[in-house]
């Protein structure tokens, strides 16, 4: 197929922009990133419905949990994910 040669160069320049964005997307969407979130997300849910009385662990797991997913967003936000 021929393409006439004012049309090249657009062409090209379109599909090196949708290669970018795919690749980008590709880096973006992270796994185990978003498989480890979950994964904090269940261990905050079921701290928070365990008995209070732990001698103050279970508050401090909590709070070290809630960091850890602070850790884990901003990891993802920063490989430029959502």
């Amino acid at each position: 197929m021929h393409i006439p040669s004012p049309l090249r160069r657009p062409l090209f320049a379109l599909a090196a922009l949708g290669l970018a964005f795919a690749a980008g997307r590709a880096i973006a969407y992270q796994p185990h990133m978003q498989n480890a979130l979950g994964a904090l997300q269940n261990a905050q849910s079921e701290l928070q419905q365990a008995e209070p009385n732990k001698g103050g662990h279970r508050e401090r797991a909590l709070g070290l949990v809630s960091e850890a997913m602070y850790e884990v967003q901003a990891g993802i936000k920063f490989a430029g994910g959502s």
